[in-house]
């Protein structure tokens, strides 16, 4: 199994991925959230430079928010100066998309994105629809250094739910996860992703198929417990992302929360009532994928760590990922911490890897 890591984008830390590729990552999957981070394809273009093995690509760009052709030439750019090593990871923007009040892109429309994007990204000519018309379009300069289409972009599609993953199967080279770490999901989720490439009369084979998922690993000390401040901190970030994303299910399409957060879900949701409801959008996400809130650190109850990280001894980690390698899963993209020097105004000053010590 490979283990990629997921890097939430930040224009001024480009030593990061630079450290990951020397310890031996396979992937750096660059995040894509406009009112939160960097954009990630000018960290692309920085990390690209400065790297020269470590597979490079979007962890995962949000079709609702790019016009499919400024996607194509985002990526086919950062394909001209990180050759054979470039990928595009695609979503509709499950964060991006609710953090400016807005819902992630309908299946419908993702569908028919995706439908543009794939012959766009070999560099051939495809359908495009904008404002009620469709126009065939392609990339009239492809030979001149502006983008590279001759080395293979491989798409791959982010699926949470059963549509979502039926259109990895029916147009991507691989699926992105956040599934928790079991791997009797993954035997769900394969059945999922064929199930969409039957239907669209495509023949998928699952050795040329990845399947990524997104967790934080952290390695306990002897005599350490996954309640340890430590643990706690390293994979705080992961943990509350996930109660971020059941708030929002919660409160737009009125979804019950799953049963790793009952116990902490009414204190919670109590916590959010007196926030502006116009500007709450704002609110849900802070820290997101990067810290957890000091308010927000008593919600890391240990249920909710296991339920979305794994944590373990060395030995019981290893055991873990070849379960998940037997059942079918190819990679792991990890979310390490960020340093909490980050939660200061000048981070110009206070540059350092981010990477944890669990990694």
């Amino acid at each position: 199994m490979d283990i990629g890591v997921c890097v939430a984008s930040h224009i001024q830390d480009i030593d990061y991925i630079v450290s990951a590729e020397k310890l031996g990552f396979s992937h750096a999957w660059i995040a894509d959230s406009h009112m939160l981070w960097s954009d990630c394809y000018a960290t692309l273009a920085l990390a690209a430079d400065r790297t020269s093995t470590i597979n490079l690509g979007t962890g995962v760009s949000v079709s609702g928010t790019r016009p499919a052709p400024v996607t194509a030439a985002s990526i086919a750019t950062i394909n001209a100066i990180a050759p054979g090593r470039t990928f595009l990871g695609l979503g509709t923007g499950n964060t991006a998309m609710r953090i400016m009040g807005h819902k992630p892109q309908r299946i419908a429309e993702f569908d028919q994105y995706l439908g543009t994007i794939r012959p766009l990204l070999r560099g051939e000519e495809a359908d495009h629809f904008f404002d009620g018309q469709v126009s065939p379009i392609r990339h009239i300069m492809p030979d001149k250094g502006f983008v590279n289409f001759d080395d293979p972009i491989p798409l791959y599609v982010s699926g949470f739910g059963p549509k979502s993953l039926a259109l990895a199967g029916k147009h991507a080279d691989g699926a992105v996860m956040s599934i928790p770490p079991d791997a009797q999901v993954m035997d769900r989720t394969w059945d999922l992703i064929e199930r969409g490439a039957v239907e669209a009369g495509r023949d998928l084979n699952r050795d040329d198929y990845l399947t990524c998922s997104l967790t934080t690993i952290v390695i306990l000390d002897d005599g350490e417990t996954i309640e340890s401040p430590r643990v706690k901190a390293e994979a705080g970030a992961m943990a509350m992302a996930s109660v971020h994303y059941s708030y929002d299910q919660y409160r737009q399409l009125g979804r019950a929360p799953g049963s790793k957060l009952h116990d902490i879900w009414d204190e919670y949701t109590a916590m959010l009532e007196d926030y502006d409801p116009e500007r709450i959008h704002q609110r849900i996400h802070a820290g997101h994928n990067c810290w957890v809130l000091p308010e927000e650190e008593r919600f890391l109850s240990p249920e909710l760590i296991d339920a979305t990280c794994i944590v373990g001894t060395a030995e019981q980690i290893i055991d873990r990922l070849h379960a998940l390698g037997e059942s079918g899963l190819d990679q792991l993209m990890i979310l390490p911490n960020f340093c909490l020097l980050y939660t200061s105004p000048s981070p110009r000053d206070k540059r350092q890897s981010r990477m944890p010590s669990s990694a």
